[in-house]
Parts: structure tokens; C-alpha cells; sequence
């Protein structure tokens, strides 16, 4: 099966689509081979929209199974849209591009450092996880930093032992550094997965996709 894939041409397909265990979110300008790409390789349904009438969904866009976090620049329409498959928390303040800032799956979430403490709180009680502050190798947008799905979690390979002990302090799940698209740290920004399935940017080698399958524990 066929795990790489770009979005009209760009290997960045973290930055325009949010996978879930039951749904991916793709841009309306998607186009069918790369929907139906994903529908296959991750046994999702998908729902086409933007955000604030862009299609860097997977930036503005965060959550798990529980409920979407998502920036609160979003459209009535778009949000009529995505509140058909969960309830919203709307970030109105600063800090608003959600799937940059909110790394999470059903068992944790990690966010922005400097988040706010009422904002931390009230994601933890959202999305019904613990949620702690963190970076990752520095970054602090760990939402592009890391992609998590309920077998694993992959973190910017220059992640440090204190910032993987973090996460493994709130989750059982195995943690691993791996990168995207030749060497690209910012392993979300070329990554989409869930449980089921996963696709890379297209520039993504076989060296990085092997370490993606054992991460998450895909073989074959």
C-alpha cells in the first residue's frame, strides 16, 4: 500500500488535514485522489470544509474523540459542519490556531508552554484528558512537533529525555522520535495517522517511514 502522498504537490499534509479515529477533515480543495487516499490508508470517513476559509485545517484544528478544538476565527457554516461529529471549544483569545498548539489523542494532551492556566483547565476538562504543558526539542508548538494517535507517539527527534519522560508520565503508550519529508523535524506538519492507518509526505524516506510503523505499530 501506498503511505506517501502531497497535497496538490506540497509533501506538508499535516498542515492542511486533521485525522481522527473515525473522521479525517480535508480542505474542500482537496481533490478526490488525495480524499480518497486518505479514506483507504486510515479507514476514516472525511469530511470536507476550511477554517476561516482556509485550508490549513490541521493547523487550526486539534482534539480527540471526545470533542474538536479549533480556532474561534471559524465560520458559522464551518462550524454547523464539524459540530454534525463533536461538541467545539472555540479558542478566541492569542493563542487560537489549535492544531498548532494542542497535541492530543484519548488518552493525554500536551500544549503550548506558555497556554494560558484557565485555558489548560478548561481543554483538560474538554477533552476529558490530562493535559500538561511541554515542548518539544524546544518547540513550542508541539501540535507540529509530535503526532499522536491511541498506539503511539512520535516527537521532533531532537526531543529531549526530560520532554519524552513528560509524556510518559501521562500515558502508557510508547514514545519515539522520528522526522518527515527528508529530515523535516516537525514531523507533523508531513504526517497524518490514527490507529488504523497513516500517511507521509511524499518526500518522506523509507528510513523515516519505517520508523513511523514501528512507533506506531504498523507492519508489513
Amino acid at each position: 500500500m501506498d503511505q506517501t502522498v502531497s497535497f496538490t504537490g506540497d509533501p506538508h499534509i499535516g498542515v492542511f488535514t486533521r485525522v481522527f479515529e473515525d473522521i479525517a477533515i480535508v480542505p474542500v480543495q482537496a481533490g478526490e485522489e488525495y480524499t480518497q487516499k486518505v479514506q483507504k490508508n486510515l479507514s476514516v470517513k472525511v469530511l470536507e470544509t476550511t477554517i476561516h476559509g482556509s485550508p490549513i485545517v490541521g493547523s487550526l484544528l486539534a482534539g480527540n474523540s471526545n470533542g474538536f478544538v479549533v480556532t474561534g476565527l471559524i465560520r458559522e457554516e464551518e462550524r454547523l459542519i464539524l459540530e454534525e461529529w463533536r461538541d467545539l471549544l472555540l479558542l478566541h483569545e492569542g493563542m487560537n490556531a489549535a492544531g498548532n498548539i494542542i497535541l492530543a489523542n484519548d488518552t493525554f494532551a500536551a500544549v503550548h508552554p506558555d497556554m494560558d492556566s484557565d485555558l489548560v483547565k478548561m481543554i483538560e476538562s474538554f477533552l476529558d484528558v490530562p493535559v500538561i504543558r511541554l515542548t518539544l526539542g524546544g518547540i513550542k508548538t508541539v501540535g507540529m512537533a509530535g503526532v499522536a494517535t491511541n498506539n503511539g507517539i512520535i516527537v521532533n527527534p531532537r526531543a529531549t529525555p526530560g520532554e519524552i519522560a513528560a509524556i510518559q508520565e501521562v500515558t502508557d503508550l510508547p514514545v519515539g522520535v522520528g522526522s518527515v519529508n527528508m529530515g523535516n523535524v516537525l514531523v507533523g506538519t508531513g504526517l497524518i495517522a490514527n490507529s488504523h492507518g497513516y500517511m507521509a509526505g511524499d518526500e518522506t524516506s523509507g528510513f523515516e517511514l519505517g520508523r513511523i510503523e514501528d512507533i506506531f505499530g504498523f507492519y508489513g
